[in-house]
């Protein structure tokens, strides 16, 4: 809907939330608190083994559009990132969904090692 009404700075942000919120619920459905942006992605990778780095670059952008006056997003390149943050949250959705009680142990004992 945001596109359609060429609102690209906010469909960025929106599309980044989205991956980021994702995110938080894997984390959470693990029983790990964070409240970084920048840990929570870096948790992906280091705890979870999954391929972080479509949000990286997902919120790049968003900071560089909602930040950098100078950068200013198009329709393209708004279309893309939101089809990528629909994959990317259909896949780690899944893999959260798929979780079993061994498999939160397990990155729960990752993470205190980690800290």
């Amino acid at each position: 809907m945001l596109p359609d009404n060429d609102l690209f700075e906010q469909s960025v942000s929106m599309a980044y939330y989205s991956m980021y919120y994702s995110v938080m619920a894997l984390l959470f459905a693990s029983g790990i608190k964070c409240e970084n942006h920048t840990a929570a992605i870096v948790l992906l990778m280091e705890i979870f083994g999954r391929d972080n780095s479509e949000i990286e670059d997902a919120k790049r952008e968003r900071i560089d559009k909602q930040y950098y006056v100078t950068s200013t997003p198009v329709r393209k390149e708004v279309v893309t990132l939101i089809r990528t943050a629909e994959t990317f949250n259909a896949d780690l959705r899944d893999f959260t969904d798929r979780l079993t009680s061994r498999d939160i142990d397990q990155f729960r004992k990752k993470f205190t090692t980690m800290i």
